[in-house]
């Protein structure tokens, strides 16, 4: 049987001048708690390495329902209001994982 692969959500934030610390520090706390959510698969904070104030976020769901059930929650309007001070724009793109090659 075929392993379903996760419904990828990739955001590009770019944050105010400064703030990157700040910013790690609260999407940290942000992060533990949506990781307490049974649908997430996990997420990954980085930092772009030639864009000054760039950070991605890619976080795996089981699915788009399950990812939209959160993005809809009083949970997530929570963590939004807690990075907003820090972000300046941001972008969001969904993906469906096609394949997920793991090394030999």
């Amino acid at each position: 049987m075929a392993e379903t692969l996760p419904f990828r959500v990739i955001l590009r934030m770019e944050i105010f001048p400064g703030k990157g610390p700040e910013f790690e520090r609260v999407w940290l706390e942000v992060g533990k708690v949506i990781a307490e959510q049974p649908a997430n698969l996990g997420q990954t904070l980085m930092r772009a390495a030639k864009e000054e104030d760039v950070y991605y976020v890619l976080t795996d769901w089981h699915d788009e329902s399950s990812f939209r059930d959160f993005e809809r929650s009083e949970a997530h309007v929570g963590h939004r209001r807690r990075i907003s001070p820090f972000r300046r724009t941001g972008q969001m793109i969904l993906t469906q994982a096609v394949f997920d090659l793991r090394p030999a």
